[in-house]
């Protein structure tokens, strides 16, 4: 489907899907914030996707449609893999780190993303979209602050978190070339719970009924937070959707300070924009260069 095409012009549509998903991803920090460290971490994320099972029901009948090659077994494992450390270490970060931190380093997982497909499949990149990487790691400098002040492992978690998705993604992309995308999400949901329960089993400490509600509503929005997501790519091009992406900034650093008393950090708001900025840039370009093939 090409830019122009007419399901992609409808930008106050795509917009406000797009701001939906800001709001459902930040309950799903809100939540896993109070959650906090009351259970072992990797229970934790565990519980997260074992408990959203049930928002898979739906995509079953296109599961069934589909042959599973020993590529597409592969790949899924592989991507499940990633995603289950990269949720493991980005609940740990959500219990050391401001909310606001998390989001915008959060931010860089699309530039993780860029690199990667350069590395791994040898995409040509060009100069302005190297200028705008070194904007998005310069933005993240801004917010990291490193020398300046002392950084947290719940940073490091997050950088790894970052990098983690990215390998997600990008085997997501893959993945989407051979399946439907309910087909790829609902694989990689089923998956994650296995890699994760032997690492829950581990230091499995009897979850509360409070604690096991708020996994599930964490499930439940993270699952809207997609599905809107994905409404909001079908209505507009991304080069316009990217931008509304920092309204999750200002949401988390709203929550952040009137439920958890936490500061606000101009250096993050800064950084973030910055990360966004050259974001929305390489999106931009992507979609020129598309439009002229």
């Amino acid at each position: 489907m090409s830019a122009s095409s007419p399901s992609l012009n409808r930008p106050v549509a795509g917009i406000a899907w797009m701001a939906a998903t800001t709001i459902n991803f930040v309950m799903v920090n809100v939540l896993v914030k109070y959650v906090g460290d009351s259970l072992p971490i990797f229970e934790s994320a565990f519980l997260r996707f074992a408990l959203g099972l049930v928002f898979l029901i739906p995509f079953i009948a296109q599961v069934r449609q589909t042959t599973f090659t020993r590529r597409i077994v592969k790949l899924s494992v592989a991507r499940a893999t990633f995603h289950a450390f990269a949720m493991v270490a980005w609940f740990y970060a959500m219990t050391r780190i401001p909310m606001a931190e998390v989001t915008a380093m959060n931010f860089m997982n699309p530039v993780y993303v860029t690199l990667g497909a350069v590395l791994l499949f040898g995409e040509k990149i060009a100069l302005p979209r190297i200028m705008a990487l070194c904007v998005a790691f310069l933005g993240g400098v801004v917010i990291l602050r490193p020398g300046l002040r002392e950084l947290d492992p719940g940073h490091l978690a997050m950088i790894f978190s970052a990098l983690f998705f990215s390998g997600s993604y990008l085997l997501a992309n893959a993945l989407s070339k051979d399946l439907p995308a309910a087909v790829v999400v609902f694989l990689m949901s089923a998956i994650v719970p296995f890699v994760l329960l032997p690492f829950a089993l581990a230091d499995w400490v009897a979850p509360s009924w409070h604690d096991i509600g708020l996994l599930f509503f964490t499930a439940f929005f993270a699952t809207a937070a997609h599905y809107c997501m994905t409404r909001a790519f079908s209505c507009a091009p991304q080069a316009v959707l990217q931008p509304v992406t920092f309204v999750q900034l200002v949401w988390a650093t709203t929550v952040g300070y009137f439920l958890f008393g936490e500061g606000i950090d101009v250096f993050v708001l800064i950084g973030g924009a910055m990360i966004i900025g050259a974001v929305t840039f390489i999106t931009w370009r992507e979609a020129r260069r598309k439009r002229r093939l």
